[in-house]
């Protein structure tokens, strides 16, 4: 198509819509517009200080211990907690009833 017959097509669109039907048209980002943040080339986007020496937020320690300091108590309670399996159960459940009913319930390999 010519350039002739691309802009009369487009005329009688621009002329009918209307201030509202205009509004409609635009889009609606949820986060109010939209946002592009283009790299800077640092890590996380935060330039090293001229001294060479990063200085900590205040609540990177809190984060640190907290973090740290979770995983090890998980690790504690992990390694400590009681065994409550059904096949521990049974086993002592089983073990019971046979001395209850004086059978030998171990194995013992006979001797030649």
């Amino acid at each position: 198509m010519s350039r002739a017959a691309i802009a009369s097509l487009s005329r009688p669109l621009a002329s009918s819509a209307s201030s509202s039907s205009r509004v409609a048209l635009t889009k609606r980002y949820a986060s109010h517009g939209p946002s592009y943040n283009p790299p800077s080339g640092y890590l996380f986007g935060e330039r090293p200080p001229k001294d060479g020496k990063r200085v900590k937020e205040t609540w990177e320690n809190i984060y640190y211990i907290g973090m740290f300091g979770g995983m090890a108590l998980a690790g504690v309670v992990i390694a400590y907690k009681p065994d409550t399996s059904i096949q521990t159960w049974a086993l002592k459940e089983a073990r019971a009833r046979l001395d209850a009913r004086g059978e030998e319930w171990e194995y013992k390999p006979k001797s030649a």
